[in-house]
């Protein structure tokens, strides 16, 4: 067992109305538990829960349009129906769309569990 480096320890008491609020609050907040709640309010002030399921949903979408316009790209390359420079406007279009969802992730706040 490793050694631990939080040697004191703290005891809260608390009502029931509070209690029931850290519940609430700890499990709405997805820790693992009400100590890495409560230290990480104590370090940073504050604590928020960002819901990535909607960014999850575009991004499977997003992953479907890349899949289809590369057939699409594939299949008009093999019949030679188009210039390779309309196949180069394609592939940067594609680009762009990553580089967008890409900034989009990077606007969102991290929280390390």
């Amino acid at each position: 067992m490793e050694k631990r480096n939080r040697k004191n320890q703290l005891i809260l008491r608390l009502s029931d109305d509070e209690k029931y609020i850290l519940d609430a609050k700890c499990k709405n907040a997805e820790y693992r538990n009400k100590n890495d709640y409560l230290r990480h309010l104590i370090l940073y002030g504050y604590t928020y829960f960002v819901d990535y399921s909607e960014l999850h949903d575009y991004n499977v979408n997003l992953s479907r349009i890349s899949k289809s316009l590369n057939q699409i790209a594939t299949r008009i390359s093999s019949t030679g129906n188009i210039y390779r420079e309309d196949m180069e406007e394609v592939k940067e279009l594609m680009k762009q769309v990553w580089r967008t969802h890409e900034s989009m992730l990077s606007k969102q706040p991290y929280r390390k569990h």
